[in-house]
């Protein structure tokens, strides 16, 4: 269980679900390892808030547990979207653990946003990737299947093709350095993805394909408060996170939820 994540099922305002698929992991494989890896060093965060002056486990969240994942992405990505759907039809919000970048789009089709906000290094939006189309580099691109706009926070990678295609009326990226300027502006509903790798490598080595000159964790951590902040959130995930470091990348992830679900909870 996320610590802290007490509530029963039919009270809850937020529900945990671990997504731990690697299946298309391009360099370092091991994000199956993430959700309980996140849960794992999340254990010795205080209970209490000093900036909210709120406590976490008064917040009405709920741990799920993991979905299972198996080969088939395809498959799987159905399997989740009815699980995350279940609880966005509870009236609650869907706060994913994953697992490879892919998962997002199960939360996206469950929650139907109007935008699709992500932090990432990568743009994501290949047709596919090694002749996958459900690689975790076209996750971006599959969102805006349902998603009216996409935008990229702290993107510094990508090939031609998609660096064309971000061009495009419906996608926003926005580079490192601009990052901390940027503030939410976009119309309707949001759904707040967070690649743990649009940190940079140096704060969060446990991940699959590492990019320098990414973000500090305290950037990546205002804009999780700022889009939080909105009220506008309909779906929130954190992903990419692997077992290949002493548990940086996890430690950052579990606060980033944390960060988002007190964020939230005070727009209310």
């Amino acid at each position: 269980m996320f610590p802290g994540a007490s509530s029963d099922r039919e009270k809850a305002d937020f529900v945990v679900v671990g997504a731990p698929l690697d299946a298309s992991t391009t360099f370092q494989p091991g994000t199956r390892f993430g959700p309980e890896r996140i849960r794992r060093f999340a254990r010795t965060f205080d209970d209490y808030d000093r900036r909210t002056g709120r406590f976490f486990s008064d917040l009405a969240v709920h741990d799920h547990g993991d979905v299972r994942a198996w080969d088939d992405a395809e498959e799987y990505l159905d399997y989740l979207e009815g699980v995350l759907t279940d609880v966005v039809w509870d009236d609650a919000l869907p706060l994913v653990l994953g697992g490879e970048h892919t998962v997002s789009l199960a939360g996206v089709r469950a929650a139907e946003p109007d935008v699709f906000v992500c932090l990432d290094a990568h743009l994501d939006l290949r047709e596919a990737y090694d002749g996958n189309p459900l690689s975790h580099a076209t996750v971006t691109r599959h969102a805006l299947d349902v998603a009216d706009e996409a935008v990229v926070l702290g993107a510094r990678t990508g090939s031609e093709e998609e660096w064309e295609r971000a061009a495009e009326a419906d996608v926003t990226v926005v580079p490192p350095e601009d990052v901390a300027d940027w503030e939410p502006d976009f119309d309707g509903t949001a759904y707040l993805s967070v690649d743990v790798d649009a940190a940079d490598p140096g704060f969060a080595p446990g991940t699959g394909t590492m990019e320098p000159f990414g973000l500090s964790p305290r950037e990546v951590r205002d804009v999780v408060r700022d889009v939080a902040e909105t009220g506008e959130v309909v779906g929130f995930d954190v992903v990419e996170v692997n077992d290949r470091d002493d548990g940086q990348a996890a430690s950052l992830g579990g606060k980033l939820l944390r960060e988002f679900v007190f964020a939230h909870a005070g727009s209310e």
